[in-house]
């Protein structure tokens, strides 16, 4: 039996290439509505967008008001006028952001192998309708006992809410063998720290950690996150089929 047979991952990137779904969303929404699309507006956006889902994160904010005032600070960080159709280009960027399903490479020859060996589950933070659909389109829910979405929940990570849903619908009650999987420090570390959870951060980029969060274990690869979840046997019979876990938690 794996050394922890209960993986709950983050989606956006994690598992989804949110950038490469970001920038192609925005560029799209940019030249919808006639604005500056070129490389110095697209980071601007990044950054504005990365500070403010920080904030909800923090509990500064929530993601109603998220969303009604992202694309307003944008505009102001670009010298730009308020248009007066920023939540209306919220909700075009949205709908282009929930067409674009982009994985990471390796990402589901990843999942096919540990759904071999774990319950698998998604964590997000994302929009439902945009979250639900890039899971769908990308092909891994086939993989995922199930799929918690904050706007679902009723509760966002770092809060230990989402997580404790998370375990009680898939039925789980032994802590010591479920892994929070994530690329954010803030949201999935912190988070599943405050849940009680062990915490693998993943670091596909070698960006640096100077947050003060520690997770248990940090991972640049996929195949590093089979050492932590398999035993020796089973990353022996990698690429194995049918040897599906069994849920003893």
């Amino acid at each position: 039996m794996a050394y922890y047979t209960c993986l709950l991952f983050d989606a956006d990137n994690t598992l989804l290439d949110f950038d490469t779904a970001e920038r192609k969303a925005l560029a799209e929404t940019l030249l919808h509505y006639e604005l500056p699309h070129d490389e110095a507006a697209l980071d601007t956006y990044h950054q504005v967008n990365r500070r403010l889902w920080d904030s909800l994160a923090k509990g500064e904010l929530n993601k109603n008001k998220l969303f009604s005032v992202r694309f307003g600070q944008y505009l102001k960080a670009m010298g730009l006028p308020d248009n007066g159709k920023t939540r209306e280009m919220n909700e075009f960027y949205e709908a282009q952001l929930a067409t674009h399903a982009d994985t990471l490479p390796g990402a589901l020859t990843a999942l096919d192998e540990l759904a071999e060996v774990a319950t698998l589950a998604v964590v997000s933070n994302g929009a439902y309708k945009v979250q639900n659909a890039r899971i769908t389109d990308s092909g891994i829910a086939r993989y995922l006992d199930g799929v918690y979405i904050s706007e679902k929940v009723g509760a966002s990570k770092p809060a230990a809410k989402i997580f404790d849903d998370a375990l009680r619908d898939l039925g789980l009650t032994d802590r010591s063998r479920v892994l929070v999987v994530g690329d954010d420090l803030l949201a999935d570390i912190r988070g599943g720290q405050a849940a009680g959870l062990d915490t693998c951060w993943v670091n596909l980029d070698g960006r640096e950690n100077d947050t003060g969060i520690q997770p248990k274990y940090t991972v640049g690869s996929y195949e590093a996150l089979y050492h932590i979840v398999m035993e020796p046997e089973e990353l022996e019979n990698l690429g194995a089929r049918n040897r599906r876990h069994r849920n003893d938690q």
